[in-house]
């Protein structure tokens, strides 16, 4: 897969997203070359341990979810430092994968069960709307902790407020701690809302309005977009080996339901 080919098929898939959202800020290409890339890596984040990762399993291009934050300082330069050392190219998109059909959202809610998606993401106002999807066969809040549990492959937090069966989840993948967005969620008879960060406001807010709270990590909430784009870059250019990048758990910090 040459370079060409690769940002045709990104234009391709994200079509109008990328014309709403600016190269640079939103997505972007960094230290391409003429070369033929046949082995991805693919991770939520771009730091230098996942860098240095990708050179041990000798990995020509990674794609991340997001790119360096600017205000973890110094660290996008130094990933910069380490992609041209060990010449490896990067690609990030990040609100274009959280909007697009097969995004973090909509990939998350399918592999929770979900056969309907309700409501797509979408960027409104500065800020995300909930994605809802619907099971065909509703499920206790106790399972569907369980199931989310064993899809991070880490513990999540949540708040119950009641034994009702859970049909229509609102979620919002990553920062989607709004209480703008839980109060989406109630307004659309949601029976429970996911995220992937929390705040004093979002528990808070959850428990005033007796919604049904679940809160993964921002990392492992958002990995299932990033790899279902990168299994429609392998369908594309059947040629590519792909592989996932080892992320640590570090969001999660000690037993959340005690």
């Amino acid at each position: 897969m040459k370079y060409e080919q690769f940002r045709t098929y990104i234009n391709e898939l994200f079509g109008q997203l990328l014309i709403n959202f600016d190269e640079d800020d939103e997505y972007g290409y960094c230290n391409f070359s003429s070369k033929i890339y046949r082995k991805i890596g693919y991770a939520t984040n771009i730091t230098p341990e996942i860098i240095m990762q990708a050179a041990e399993n000798k990995v020509e291009l990674i794609v991340t979810h997001h790119d360096a934050w600017d205000f973890v300082y110094g660290m996008k330069e130094r990933c910069i430092e380490l992609l041209t050392e060990n010449n490896i190219a990067h690609f990030y998109i990040h609100l274009p994968l959280d909007y697009v059909s097969f995004g973090t959202c909509n990939s998350l809610l399918h592999l929770l069960g979900a056969d309907k998606i309700v409501q797509q993401s979408q960027h409104i106002d500065g800020t995300s709307s909930i994605g809802i999807g619907e099971l065909e066969s509703p499920i206790s809040l106790d399972a569907l902790v369980e199931r989310m549990t064993n899809l991070l492959d880490e513990k999540v937090y949540y708040q119950k407020y009641n034994n009702l069966q859970i049909r229509r989840i609102g979620m919002v993948t990553g920062a989607g701690n709004g209480t703008n967005q839980l109060r989406e969620a109630t307004n659309s008879n949601c029976d429970v809302y996911i995220t992937g960060e929390k705040s004093l406001y979002t528990v808070q807010y959850a428990k005033f309005i007796q919604m049904n709270l679940i809160v993964g990590s921002h990392t492992f909430t958002e990995i299932f977009g990033v790899r279902s784009l990168a299994l429609k870059l392998q369908e594309r250019f059947q040629e590519i080996e792909l592989v996932q990048l080892h992320e640590e758990h570090i969001e999660v910090m000690g037993d959340l339901n005690t």
